[in-house]
């Protein structure tokens, strides 16, 4: 969709919104006083501990800690992206989402919604095209696929004549066009317009489809594959406004449709792969349509289950296409994720393998994977030689650049431990040599005039559980919005020069400036910022059930007290030590003055 949903629209799709019945019709919910309670959708429990508040128009969970709004729910639970929820929720208030620079949809996203209509009655031709054919039929049958799971996954046949598909969809010059803006029709070139007539011609003939589905269900692409003997054994639909082979995961929609709760993903290579190893149990697979990993790949993966299994040909050109896949990892492996590398037979893939021992050795397989650490020190080894020293050199050589690649953090430090064990030398000894010690680096040379290690003395700090305040005044704001009305805002927690005081002096702006916000509708205003997350933990903090009335007096009490601690004194006090220590620029300087003679009338200045 072209351009950014309009905040505006946000609201009224949150204020049209009961959280309550978004999250009633994915979780059963029980009334329990005020709020809702359902066992957590996020983890599994027993004891009901995840809370949906109507009044806040917000869930939380006591268990593992999930919580946010409508949109937030929708993400998390089916999988969406922030647009896609935010399209979920308007067709459930029956809404138009709007962009910015138009009160509804532009012509690019009427022409997206066009091809996205024109690719379903594609998908529909090729389906009809497979019940009609006895040969396509029988091929399916050859390769022991049931008709329930060729139906479950929208199988289809695309029809051995040039024109078949443009005859049925593309009978006028738009639709002609429309064909080919979605990749179904190819146009001839001059050369083949001189020996063939001009016009435009089939994509996809003598194939069996394999439809590609979004996280909607909607149909992006196909993936065809030849019937008997042919080039390209597999055909897939060109890059489009729908579709980027880089990004899609075939199968992962009908993943998500049939398990709830996903705790791993198999990455195959071929569409067979990911329909046969469903048809045996193994629901979980997936296939990156014929290409490399790509991060995008890695990163829907990773939204939807921590555990990524690769499953490669255990031949040559297979193992070549494991490595690009770890390398590929790499940035996103950490702390929580499992990647991990799997090798079958040779002359086997996935789907006669499973055929020839069934779901549960193909699962006992899948459970022996090798981690990723394992496969990168284990691959890296096998080309030198342990028993010397230069063997040994070269291991740690040919690995720095590869751990360099991972997220600092728990993870990489074990894989450096990996790494030490074969290298036979302790772990922060290699590290440092190595440049990958816990600052990411080498050692950074001290600067001039300076001490290596030495700490500069930093400014003084509240010692009264300021920063508690502070958390304690924004939660019962994020949490009763129209308490703000009560407080004013002192230009004093801008000035303080902290960043807690500044949201909070923010959200009191925004909460005033808008009376009817409501807790959900304030919190989203924050979602492409960083302190989003903390905003929604505090939104979910339990706090005492009081009157709106002693809210207020509670949030305008707390503010006072900030208020008067982050006076004109603390910023003096944080630019006279900087004075010391670093020095002042011009503009400080003035401050400096300014305050000073402000909180002490006739006294001298500090330069």
């Amino acid at each position: 969709m072209a351009g950014r949903i309009p905040r505006a629209f946000i609201d009224e799709l949150l204020a049209r919104t009961d959280v309550v019945e978004v999250i009633g019709s994915r979780v059963p919910l029980k009334k329990a006083g005020r709020e809702w309670k359902a066992n957590c959708p996020f983890h599994g429990e027993k004891t009901p501990s995840f809370t949906v508040s109507q009044q806040k128009q917000f869930y939380h969970c006591f268990g593992c800690g999930v919580h946010g709004t409508a949109l937030t729910f929708l993400m998390e639970y089916d999988r969406l992206s922030f647009p896609e929820a935010v399209e979920e929720l308007a067709g459930r208030a029956g809404l138009e989402v709007p962009r910015e620079g138009g009160s509804g949809p532009d012509a690019r996203d009427r022409h997206l919604d066009d091809l996205y209509a024109l690719m379903a009655a594609a998908d529909q031709h090729f389906r009809d095209s497979l019940r009609d054919s006895e040969r396509a039929k029988d091929y399916l049958k050859r390769r022991g696929l049931a008709g329930e799971t060729a139906a479950r996954y929208h199988l289809g046949y695309a029809p051995a004549g040039w024109d078949v598909l443009l005859k049925k969809l593309g009978a006028t010059d738009a639709g002609r066009q429309a064909l080919q803006d979605a990749g179904l029709v190819i146009e001839r070139g001059p050369d083949q317009q001189r020996s063939s007539g001009p016009g435009h011609y089939d994509r996809f003939r003598d194939r069996v489809m394999f439809p590609i589905r979004d996280g909607r269900g909607r149909v992006v692409g196909f993936g065809g594959r030849v019937l008997d003997q042919g080039e390209p054994k597999y055909l897939n639909s060109p890059e489009t406004p729908l579709f980027h082979k880089g990004r899609e995961l075939y199968g992962l929609y009908e993943t998500r449709q049939e398990l709830r709760n996903i705790e791993r993903l198999l990455v195959v290579e071929g569409y067979m792969d990911v329909v046969r190893l469903a048809q045996f149990g193994i629901h979980y697979a997936v296939a990156t349509l014929g290409t490399a990993t790509t991060p995008e790949h890695l990163n829907r993966l990773f939204r939807v289950a921590s555990d990524v299994v690769f499953c490669f040909d255990g031949d040559r050109a297979g193992r070549q296409a494991a490595w690009r896949a770890l390398e590929t990892s790499l940035p996103l492996a950490k702390e929580g994720r499992q990647i991990k590398f799997l090798f079958l037979p040779e002359g086997h893939d996935p789907d006669t393998l499973v055929a020839a021992e069934g779901r549960e050795a193909f699962e006992t397989r899948i459970a022996g994977a090798l981690p990723l650490s394992e496969y990168l020190v284990g691959h890296l080894a096998a080309e030198t030689e342990l028993g010397s020293v230069d063997g040994r050199a070269r291991l740690a050589e040919l690995a720095r650049p590869l751990i360099a690649r991972i997220p600092e953090g728990v993870y990489r430090e074990l894989l450096l431990d990996r790494l030490a064990r074969e290298v036979r030398m302790p772990a922060p000894r290699l590290a440092a040599l190595l440049g990958l010690d816990n600052d990411g680096g080498a050692a950074r040379p001290s600067r001039p005039g300076t001490e290596a290690g030495s700490r500069r003395s930093q400014p003084p700090r509240a010692s009264t559980g300021r920063g508690s305040l502070v958390s304690q005044a924004i939660a019962r704001l994020v949490q009763s919005p129209r308490a703000a009305a009560a407080v004013a805002a002192p230009e004093a927690l801008r000035l303080a020069g902290d960043r807690g005081l500044a949201v909070l002096a923010e959200l009191i702006e925004m909460a005033q400036a808008e009376p009817h916000l409501s807790s959900a509708q304030l919190i989203e205003r924050w979602r492409d910022r960083p302190e989003h997350a903390r905003l929604a933990e505090l939104a979910a903090a339990p706090l005492p059930d009081l009157e709106p009335a002693a809210i207020a007096a509670e949030l305008a009490a707390a503010v006072g007290r900030l208020a008067a601690e982050a006076g004109p004194e603390r910023r003096i006090d944080e630019l006279i030590h900087k004075a010391e220590s670093e020095g002042l620029g011009e503009d400080e300087k003035r401050e400096l003055r300014e305050l000073q003679q402000r909180a002490f009338p006739g006294a001298g200045t500090s330069d």
